[in-house]
């Protein structure tokens, strides 16, 4: 639960006290206080940012999966009810994050409590971190056996670029992925066009349905991201307003994973393997294919790696930028390591992602009235000259259970339960359990009051 800032007062001659927040130096990534206003970031800025998160290589996976398994009907419905669904929820998370200026880790603090909110950070960014170091061996491995080298020097190259685009924070960010979604939306765009043109058109790509049932293929869409998407916030926050973090962040999962979805329904018809790069090769595009792939992968590992840094700092309490140095020089260490062995434990992980982004929301609605005072205060030392350091500012309580609770129950039921949608089956999971847990605080403050 959200608590108002600890206050002290200042008098002036001219007007009565007025209330302050704790105010302590902070660095360029806002790792422990809410984004003011005078440091938010354009439209576009984060529209493209937000874009760059959702090309992600392994979508074109599961878009493969789906052109296999879906006939044009079925493949056109999943990844529009899939993307519709991931757009709420990820829109969701957009406004909260615009409407706080708080990141994943900064909302935490406020609804699982100071040290709750370590469950939170750790899952998200020992995840992340995780995919940073599948992304670098999924470039490292086609690259080198197009070049006919081993794939360590460019895992060594790869990761000290993406992690060094990470370290310089947001605006590095926005540079990369200005950058490189036009190359991807363009190059891509044209590859797949002109193979779905030479192979006969969409109707004998999707001419092999294994039939697949649709409601497995939302399900796949949807798990394909939601768990990425629950870092949502660490990007949003720099928006201007909440209206546009939500435009942006709705625009970008449904035009981005459509498009990664479509790469990787041509790639498997075509190629026989799940990535627009082998497409571009077939075509005689290796070039312009290096590019593709490792833009593809650069912008999704720059935001991974962030929010990475943005968990690791808040259990630390260290600035944001060393942890991304840390995590970046692990991951890329470990890069082919973890490509051949750790992506079914970061599936595991993955499922009790999609729980923390629910209870962050389900907070916010909650004490919204908590969370809006603390806003105004930090608008307040903003117009000040200040920049209001949030972080003793959360919950009251060390461990919000209910909270965390809520994840383990959500995860649980994620994995168990075998109808339905698993990360669908999570949320509602996390939601009850705090829905229950308000309730039980309601009762408990009632009898406090009753008996003093």
């Amino acid at each position: 639960m959200a608590s108002a800032p600890t206050v002290t007062k200042q008098s002036t001659h001219s007007s009565p006290p007025t209330p302050d927040v704790p105010v302590r130096k902070t660095d360029e990534d806002f790792s422990f206080s809410a984004v003011p206003i005078s440091s938010r970031r354009s439209f576009w800025a984060v529209g493209f940012v937000m874009l760059g998160f959702t090309f992600f290589s392994a979508s074109m996976s599961v878009g493969a999966k789906l052109g296999n398994g879906l006939d044009l009907g079925g493949f056109a419905a999943a990844v529009i009810v899939g993307g519709l669904i991931l757009a709420v929820f990820t829109g969701s998370l957009a406004y909260v994050g615009a409407k706080t200026g708080m990141g994943v880790d900064e909302l935490a603090r406020h609804s699982f409590g100071r040290y709750g909110s370590f469950v939170p950070s750790f899952l998200i960014a020992f995840t992340q971190m995780g995919w940073f170091g599948v992304g670098v061996a999924m470039f490292a491995i086609p690259t080198g056996e197009l070049l006919g080298i081993s794939p360590w020097p460019i895992v060594l190259i790869a990761g000290a670029f993406m992690t060094a685009s990470a370290f310089y924070g947001i605006k590095a960010i926005e540079i990369v992925s200005f950058v490189s979604v036009p190359l991807i939306a363009i190059l891509g765009t044209y590859s797949m066009v002109t193979a779905t043109n030479a192979g006969g058109g969409l109707a004998n790509i999707f001419a092999h349905s294994t039939g697949m049932p649709v409601i497995t293929g939302v399900g796949m869409v949807v798990g394909s991201f939601i768990s990425g998407g629950s870092a949502t916030p660490n990007f949003t926050r720099f928006a201007a307003t909440a209206k546009s973090a939500v435009v942006t962040t709705v625009v970008a999962f449904l035009l981005g994973n459509t498009l990664m979805f479509s790469f990787g329904a041509v790639g498997g018809a075509f190629t026989g393997k799940d990535d627009i790069f082998y497409v571009m090769i077939a075509q005689g595009l290796a070039i312009p294919a290096l590019f593709v792939l490792g833009a593809n992968i650069w912008t999704t590992n720059n935001n991974a790696l962030y929010t990475t840094g943005l968990g690791y700092a808040n259990i630390t309490k260290r600035p944001t930028r060393p942890m991304v140095l840390i995590a970046g020089a692990l991951g890329t260490l470990s890069a082919l390591w973890l490509y051949d062995n750790f992506v079914g434990w970061l599936s595991f992980l993955n499922a009790t992602l999609p729980p923390i982004g629910a209870i962050l929301v389900a907070d916010f609605v909650a004490n919204h009235k908590r969370y809006m005072q603390v806003v105004r205060r930090v608008e307040e030392a903003d117009r000040r000259g200040f920049v209001a350091d949030t972080h003793s500012a959360g919950s009251a309580r060390p461990v919000a259970w209910f909270c965390v609770a809520g994840v383990v129950v959500g995860a649980v039921v994620g994995w168990t339960v075998p109808v339905g949608i698993a990360s669908i089956n999570a949320v509602v999971a996390a939601v009850l359990v705090y829905a229950v847990g308000q309730v039980v605080e309601k009762l408990r403050k009632g009898r406090n009051v009753h008996t003093a």
